[in-house]
This record gives structure tokens, sequence and C-alpha cells, in this order.
């Protein structure tokens, strides 16, 4: 690059004088002159505002792109998490209501010696649910799931307190005829 740069610089002093001796006339300086007033290079101006334009909305663009996918991501883990850990301190509760009832109505079945029922069934069928519905969770935790569940803990609930009337019934009737 040193070579040509020297080269050109060794021809123009050499031939200094041929350049000299050649002078454009007057009236072409000033028809360059009238050509160039008014007129700007207006596409050189166009292209170069719809590259930043262009330049500063891709910006923009790739900004609102990444927050969006980051802080909805955050975000919803976040509520994913939250989820999953209110839905942990409402089975502990439940489940261990469920247990406390399970075991009053294995205990009176046993002394009674009643067998299984219809509503016995239906709570391992509610059992099997849940199950799945606490696979999907652990999976895809969601305030759909979550919610489900806990309807599941409940209906479970509801079958079992159920389940201890119809128990708790005999013992009202034959402590009404005692009292007749």
């Amino acid at each position: 690059m040193k070579n040509k740069k020297d080269s050109l610089e060794k021809f123009v002093e050499e031939n200094r004088q041929h350049f000299d001796a050649y002078t454009p006339p007057e009236n072409v300086w000033s028809k360059i002159a009238q050509s160039g007033q008014g007129k700007t290079n207006r596409f050189f101006l166009d292209a170069v505002t719809f590259w930043r334009v262009a330049a500063i909305f891709l910006l923009f663009l790739s900004g609102y792109l990444l927050v969006d996918k980051f802080y909805i991501k955050t975000t919803s883990e976040r509520q994913d998490k939250s989820a999953w850990q209110s839905f942990n301190d409402l089975e502990n509760y439940y489940s261990a209501q469920i247990n406390e009832k399970m075991a009053m109505v294995s205990q009176y079945q046993s002394k009674t010696g009643l067998t299984e029922d219809e509503v016995t069934q239906n709570l391992k069928k509610l059992d099997a649910m849940y199950q799945v519905l606490k696979d999907e969770m652990k999976r895809k935790p969601t305030q759909d799931v979550r919610d489900a569940l806990v309807l599941n803990l409940l209906v479970r609930i509801d079958l079992i307190n159920q389940q201890l009337q119809k128990l708790d019934n005999p013992k009202a009737e034959i402590k009404k005829q005692k009292d007749v």
C-alpha cells in the first residue's frame, strides 16, 4: 500500500509542470457552482436517514422482544413457583384432614365389620385422579392444575364427611331408641 502511495507522489512530483500547465476556463467553474446551488444530494440524505431509522427501529424491536421474552418467562416462572408453594401448603393442610377422617372411617368400619362401600371406592378413584394431576403439576405448574388439585382434595373431604355422617346416623338412631 505504501509503495503505491509513494509511487503516486513520485509521479505527481515528476509531472507537476504538466498539471499546472492546464487550467480550466472560468465558465466551467461558474457552471459547476450554479449547478450545485439549490440542489442537495437528496438521495444520499434519504438513504442515510432511511438506514438510521431502520437501525433505530431494529434496536427498539430487539430490545422489546428480549425484554418481553425474559420478563414474561421470569414472571411466569415466579407465578408457577408461587402456585406450587401455595399448593404445597394447601396439600399439607387438606391431606392432614383427609388422613384424620379416613382413620376415623377405618376405625369405625373395623369395629362394626362393615366392608368398603361406594364412597370408599369413589375416594380411591379420586386419589388416582389426584396422582395424575399432581404429576401434571410437577411437569407444568399452572394455576388451573393447582385449582383442579385443590378441588379434588375438597371433594374427597366432602365424601369422607358424608361417609362419617352415614356411619354416625346408626349411632344416633340407636341412641334415640334407648332414650324412648
